[in-house]
């Protein structure tokens, strides 16, 4: 990424010297938006009017790119990508009449800001980025981000084998996802029984291996152990994707005779389990849609709405087999249905294969979204919005699954925003806090009698938690068991980043809660005072009455245990202990396993290090298997022994 400075880097755009805004830097080079979340930085200047909006109207170029509107507070309200930003965001503040959600967004603009992107591929890749960093009030936004299972092939190994993950990448076959009750273990098992397709990472090296259990069982060849060549293992492995394919027929026939042939042996438990498969694979192969080609895969897209909320209902199917379906619910975004759609499948598929086909119920760019497939992943996707036909009846039903699951989810959504984004206004009303919370960060401390002190920051964003903006500190200059302290040391450090390029990762919250009373309070305004900070609401939990402590009075509030802004406090409260309690819990336990192996013999500080890296606590190191501590490190079969033997007799 190349910048064209004229100025600070990190200003999007900000005034001249006469008034009239200029643009700091535009963006150029093809890789400009992949590590742009970490450079972008949106600045509010608090005497924009809608004088200097005119203005900076004026100087929108003819180029492709992002803007971003922020409101009064300079909070990003809502984010958009443009083929032609002149033309885009001009559109906007035009009189003509707009759809209710677009006219609240309209209304709440105080300022905005763009980014001119070499293509509007870039725009829509950068807009996605944005979205999840800030989350904006009026862009529809995939919170529920649920991953499923794909079975991997790993086939750049010369003896490929199988594993169950969750992320797909380019270095192997994958099958999947697998969603609606199947179970991938179940399928994996069955490759491993009847075509003899290794499910362990083992290295194979020119030195033969002893074989182990699986191979004994007639899970496996032991292509480790030298017991099979790489042809044999080779047709194996063919037999086993045609399988995760969809082809069950053969496997079907293969269970059968197994299952056959234990209960002729008496063995009624194996040919039960056999059984089992049966009728899972069965299962499998009602689900093949018959009029469907086996080689395809789509990806069936349907959106109902009904102006506050929405839903996005999803049909899987792989290999002309129904995998399964999901529905999202969402609130909908200002904007047409196309572009809502548009943007929540540039959000999904962002860390998700596109398969080699997609069906929509809404019309898109079908060009863009092309496009940013072909940027992507490397090749091409076709977009089809059927009329009839069984593409037409997969639709149908997604259709209705999501108008289904609509009615029943507004409810739902309503109780949720009660408990979040209401929440937060009224707390807001409540304490008389300056600003509406949208992000708040609680704080605790955990130890024992002063050992292994460590502190916890969670992150609730509009009343919700976001997990992946949580963060644990280990006190470092505390001595013995002072809590205050611990929590001055923990704000000190957190708050020394405002104002500082660290914080782009670390925001400005608008509210800190601390899990305490008066003397955590106290402590922390003293770390307010020193650092000069006025514009960040503080207050304390306390946890046996459920306290609520101010910087504004002695007394403490009390509010109604029934009311929605209590219980979201009682959450994040909650929610910062279990996260602080979890970390003490490793460390101490970590301490607790480096003293147990110094009492073994032949464990020095580099194998106990090992052990520590590969299982992390006492308990995992003491239900190893000896099989599983020998492929540590420096850790051979005597002294695997030694280790297993030792926890054994305690």
């Amino acid at each position: 990424m190349t910048y064209k400075k004229r100025g600070r880097r990190n200003d999007i755009l900000t005034a001249g010297g006469d008034g009239r805004p200029r643009p700091r830097f535009a963006l150029c080079g093809k890789n400009f938006g992949k590590n742009l979340e970490n450079r972008l930085r949106v600045v509010y200047n608090g005497n924009m009017g809608e004088s200097v909006v005119r203005e900076k109207l004026k100087l929108l170029p003819d180029s492709p790119g992002v803007y971003i509107m922020l409101d009064r507070d300079g909070t990003v309200i809502y984010v958009g990508k443009a083929r032609v930003l002149k033309n885009r965001v001009r559109q906007y503040f035009h009189s003509s009449e707009k759809p209710p959600k677009v006219q609240a967004m309209v209304e709440s603009i105080a300022d905005f800001s763009y980014v001119v992107t070499p293509s509007e591929v870039d725009a829509l890749a950068l807009e996605n980025t944005l979205i999840k960093k800030y989350k904006p009030k009026y862009n529809i936004l995939l919170k529920d981000d649920k991953t499923y299972p794909y079975i991997k092939v790993h086939t750049k190994e010369e003896f490929p084998y199988l594993s169950i993950t969750r992320r797909v990448k380019k270095d192997g076959k994958y099958f999947g996802p697998f969603m609606g009750g199947i179970n991938c273990k179940e399928i994996v098992d069955v490759c491993a029984k009847i075509y003899h397709v290794r499910t362990c990472r083992t290295a194979i090296s020119e030195k033969p291996k002893k074989p182990c259990l699986n191979y004994h069982l007639g899970r496996c060849l032991a292509p480790c152990a030298h017991l099979c060549d790489r042809e044999t293992y080779a047709a194996c492995v063919d037999r086993a994707i045609a399988f995760l394919s969809g082809d069950y027929e053969d496997a079907e026939c293969l269970l059968t005779e197994k299952m056959k042939q234990f209960a002729e042996e008496e063995q009624f438990e194996l040919a039960l389990d056999y059984r089992n498969k049966i009728a899972m694979l069965s299962k499998l192969g009602l689900r093949r849609i018959t009029s469907m080609p086996k080689d395809v895969d789509v990806d069936v897209w349907a959106y109902a709405g009904n102006g506050l909320y929405a839903t996005v209902s999803l049909l899987v199917t792989r290999g002309g087999v129904m995998q399964g379906s999901v529905n999202f619910s969402i609130d909908e975004g200002a904007g047409e249905r196309g572009e809502l759609l548009m943007s929540f499948l540039t959000q999904y598929y962002a860390n998700k294969e596109v398969p080699h086909e997609l069906v929509l119920g809404e019309s898109v760019d079908d060009g863009l979204l092309q496009s940013y497939v072909r940027e992507k992943q490397g090749r091409s996707v076709e977009i089809v919005y059927p009329k009839f036909g069984v593409k037409r009846e997969l639709l149908d039903m997604a259709e209705g699954n999501a108008k289904e699951y609509l009615e029943k989810a507004v409810s739902a959504i309503e109780h949720k925003n009660d408990m979040t984004k209401n929440a937060c206004a009224r707390l807001q009303t409540l304490l008389g806090l300056r600003r509406y919370p949208r992000r708040m960060e609680c704080y605790d401390i955990s130890d024992i009698s002063g050992v292994d002190k460590v502190g916890s920051m969670v992150v609730f964003t509009d009343g919700e938690a976001d997990k992946y903006e949580y963060r644990r500190f280990r006190i470092r200059t505390v001595e013995g068991a002072n809590d205050f302290a611990c929590m001055q040391e923990v704000l000190q450090r957190r708050l020394s980043k405002l104002g500082t390029e660290e914080e782009e990762r670390f925001p400005k919250p608008q509210l800190i809660v601390l899990d305490g009373g008066k003397g955590q309070l106290s402590a922390v305004q003293e770390i307010f005072s020193s650092l000069g900070i006025g514009d960040i609401d503080l207050i304390a939990l306390a946890k046996q009455e459920e306290e609520i402590f101010t910087v504004h009075s002695s007394d403490p509030v009390k509010i109604d245990k029934r009311d929605y802004a209590l219980k979201m406090l009682q959450r994040i409260r909650d929610e910062a202990h279990r996260f602080a309690i979890t970390y003490f819990r490793n460390l101490h336990s970590k301490r607790n396993l480096a003293s147990v192996l110094d009492e073994i013999g032949g464990i020095g500080k580099q194998k106990r290090q090992a052990l520590l890296d590969r299982f992390g606590t006492i308990d995992r190191i003491m239900r190893a298997s000896e099989e599983e501590l020998r492929e540590t490190a420096g850790i051979g079969n005597e002294l695997a022994a030694r280790v297993r033997k030792y926890f054994e007799e305690l």
